[in-house]
């Protein structure tokens, strides 16, 4: 038997590692420097004596040994966190808004994350528009908000910058002696008014097509070959194009994701700086 006990924040950097693929995805997690994270697992490998992480210039993977032990660190860790909640009080609650925009089809491994940050904590998530969602945040209806920046507003913390680009479905045409068909999201959306706004300066001559109350909406009819819209790639489904420079379309700016949030410290922050996190992986990956 191991005479002495595992630093329980190595075991979770090297988790986190794990999971988000970099050190610098893991350190951001964690709310600490990368080269904090770095020694962390260092030390985590000296103890165990063998190398968990394969680091190279361009990726991070698990070893052989890594990957057997990666489980068993979970394991750890859960066992720690339900002997600490068993004598919490009342179950904390964490109201988050994503807007429609930013909730991509990662949205259930980002909530497992979150969960396995702090169990005890009630997770409540609302999806809607960015202007809906800093309103009711702003009448405090809402303790985090996930959204694309809104025109006005200043204030957020930037967790990332997103590309965006014209998408249609395969085999689509676009008709030249036609206007150019665009399915967008309902009002109020900022991306709808951002890009009907660059169409109308570069002097595209364009039609709704379609009107959806969602992205995965808007993706369907894109899909459908009803005709092109503004998303990002990571919205749609595999087999979409993009088509902005095939048809001479104005380039769409790489938007950023912000993070809008009344929660100060605590294990509540720690799962919102797991989800920050998680989200700039996604993004990037």
């Amino acid at each position: 038997m191991a005479e002495r006990p595992l630093d329980l924040d190595a075991v979770q950097a090297f988790v986190h590692i794990a999971e988000l693929g970099s050190f610098t995805r893991a350190a951001e997690a964690m709310r600490t420097t990368q080269a904090a994270v770095s020694l962390k697992l260092k030390r985590l490998e000296a103890r165990l004596g063998c190398r968990l992480v394969e680091r190279t210039p361009r990726y991070v993977e698990l070893s052989a040994r890594g990957t057997a032990f990666v489980e068993h660190a979970r394991e750890l860790l859960e066992a720690h966190d339900r002997a600490l909640t068993a004598f919490a009080g009342a179950r904390r609650r964490l109201t988050i808004g994503i807007s429609d925009h930013v909730a991509g089809p990662e949205l259930p491994a980002l909530i497992a994350r979150m969960n396995a940050q702090d169990p005890k904590l009630l997770i409540e998530i609302r999806i809607g528009s960015s202007g809906d969602l800093l309103q009711s945040f702003d009448r405090r209806e809402l303790d985090t908000v996930i959204v694309r920046l809104h025109a006005g507003r200043s204030d957020g913390e930037i967790i990332t910058e997103e590309k965006f680009g014209w998408f249609a479905g395969p085999g689509w045409q676009h008709r030249a002696d036609e206007p150019l068909p665009v399915a967008t999201l309902a009002e109020p959306c900022g991306v709808r008014v951002m890009s009907s706004r660059l169409l109308d300066e570069a002097g595209v001559p364009w039609t709704e097509i379609f009107v959806g109350g969602g992205v995965a909406a808007v993706a369907a009819a894109v899909m459908a070959g009803l005709g092109v819209a503004a998303l990002s790639p990571r919205m749609l489904p595999f087999g979409a194009l993009d088509v902005g420079a095939r048809l001479g379309l104005p380039d769409l700016p790489r938007l950023p994701v912000l993070l809008h949030t009344r929660v100060g410290d605590g294990r509540p922050r720690d799962a919102l700086a797991a989800l920050s996190a998680a989200f700039r992986g996604a993004v990037r990956g």
